[in-house]
């Protein structure tokens, strides 16, 4: 019987996109679903933004870009490196990908050998063990649960380190948890990577704007770090740009001009209009983004106090990122009379066939003790939404 690749075949599906499916499935029957399960900003791009990608059109930007993007844009990122992050980058040092998810993909397929481990912190984000399995690595879990706040500790990282150690990948602030490393503890983790030789770190940055606790702070700052470092960012977090697909790497160029090798046989340059309102949002006034950090942070603080309301729930206080992931392993084994919740996919599965929230199961995320909401969600929706929780988890005795 025909088949598809075994490449294929090692990969799982994404959970967080089949969650969206199923509630976009019970929306399109007429029920009132509320959407939790999606990462993404619940607001319109800014109209300077936009008025920039209009302007982009009008002046025939739509013509093939250079693979790596445009030098007007990756010149904007070198310069928001420098006055954000106090990091010092050439333009020769940035690849423009589309989306920050090609970024993470092409760095993974470009440094990672077959057998070579690639050490994850657990919780992850849904694809990165996935990436490392299609470019024919190891994920190699660290657990780093709910009672250390989802952060892995440098000496649980010492522990990981094999010879067969390429890459470790690092998330802060962190999807799906909102944990935020803090700079004495990335020096400490710093630290340990630079005893081994060839070890690389791949720091994903994309929700640096969306933090409650001051300034992100990167692991490329310490001294020698810079060469060992790939920094992911983008615009779709901080500027509400999800479909305009425009990520970047920042890294040593020796692994950009092998990115740029990739990309140029699969996709070449990401969209040229959307690197236009991409440059335009890093060179234009930055209160919009601020903006949108504000709003986050209310709602982060409107929702810890609501799950910390719902009993059997255990709820840390994420310190950045738009998700709360809550400790549910206290309803396992317990029924509603109907539906028996087994483990936390059987949860989120609970909660929005009878609750009508679509949330996503810890599973996933390599940790099956939690679940994850996004709150990137309005105030009012929030609120309905956790009543909504309440209500159904109470039914399970």
């Amino acid at each position: 019987m025909a088949q598809l690749s075994n490449r294929l075949q090692r990969l799982a599906p994404s959970a967080t996109l089949a969650m969206s499916q199923k509630s976009s499935e019970m929306k399109a029957q007429g029920i009132d679903v509320i959407n939790m399960s999606v990462g993404e900003p619940d607001f319109n791009t800014p109209d300077a933004i936009k008025e920039a990608a209009k302007k982009a059109i009008d002046d025939n930007f739509s013509r093939y870009s250079p693979v790596p993007g445009y030098p007007d844009l990756r010149k904007a990122i070198v310069a928001k490196l420098k006055n954000e992050n106090q990091l010092d980058y050439t333009v020769n040092e940035i690849l423009v990908s589309n989306g920050a998810k090609q970024s993470v993909c092409n760095a993974v397929m470009a440094l990672v050998n077959d057998g070579e481990e690639v050490i994850i912190p657990t919780p992850y984000w849904v694809s990165y063990p996935q990436m490392v399995l299609l470019a024919g690595g190891t994920p190699k879990f660290v657990e780093a649960g709910f009672d250390q706040n989802f952060k892995m500790t440098p000496e649980q990282l010492e522990a990981a380190i094999t010879p067969k150690t390429r890459m470790i990948i690092l998330c802060s602030p962190s999807n799906p948890t909102g944990s935020v490393y803090s700079k004495a503890e990335l020096k400490a983790l710093a630290d340990v990577i630079l005893k081994h030789d060839d070890l690389f770190v791949l720091a994903d940055e994309i929700y640096e704007h969306i933090n409650y606790i001051g300034k992100h702070e990167s692991i490329a700052q310490f001294p020698g770090m810079k060469e060992r470092a790939i920094i992911v960012n983008g615009v779709s977090k901080a500027y509400a740009m999800t479909g305009w697909r425009i990520g970047y790497i920042a890294a040593p160029e020796w692994i950009v001009k092998g990115c740029n090798k990739l990309q140029g046989q699969y996709t070449s340059g990401p969209c040229s209009v959307s690197q236009k309102a991409a440059e335009f949002a890093y060179v234009a006034d930055q209160q919009c983004v601020e903006d949108m950090r504000q709003a986050f942070e209310r709602r982060r603080n409107l929702i810890v106090k609501l799950a910390k309301d719902i009993p059997g729930l255990e709820v840390n206080v994420p310190e950045g990122a738009f998700y709360l992931f809550p400790k549910c392993s206290s309803f396992f084994g317990k029924s509603d009379g109907e539906t028996t919740i087994n483990n936390s996919t059987d949860f989120a599965m609970y909660l929005l066939e009878k609750g009508h929230v679509a949330t996503v199961g810890g599973d996933a995320f390599g940790d099956p003790e939690c679940f994850r909401m996004s709150y990137a969600l309005s105030d009012e929706n929030i609120v309905e939404a956790m009543k909504r929780i309440k209500e159904v988890v109470a039914k399970l005795k």
